[in-house]
């Protein structure tokens, strides 16, 4: 494996798997590695935890950051919230998201 590369799996909203290779010295997030390989999350809001146009479900059982106050608020408002909800502008890419799994969230009303 390539330093500084971990593999993130992308389940995208036609359950198609995409093997996706995060850089984790670039300081990038979900929400930007999903747009760089052209997956279809908006970002609407370039990252600002403000419009959950990036909300996506960890699958898989990583020990990740909790949630901020801001995220938090965002997921309050958001259609088809679950308990493994994120929004993706909200993680950030590190060494122990190597084999990640998440899935693109339904798009709301």
């Amino acid at each position: 494996m390539e330093e500084n590369i971990v593999r993130i799996t992308v389940v995208d909203r036609q359950g198609v798997n995409h093997e996706l290779e995060a850089p984790t010295d670039m300081n990038m997030n979900m929400m930007e590695l999903c747009k760089s390989y052209e997956l279809p999350v908006e970002g609407t809001c370039g990252g600002m935890a403000m419009c959950a146009s990036c909300h996506i479900y960890v699958m898989s059982d990583h020990d990740l950051l909790v949630r901020n106050d801001d995220e938090e608020a965002m997921l309050d408002q958001a259609f088809f919230v679950k308990s493994n909800s994120r929004l993706g502008c909200q993680m950030h890419i590190s060494p122990a998201f190597e084999a990640l799994v998440v899935q693109l969230a339904e798009v709301g009303a």
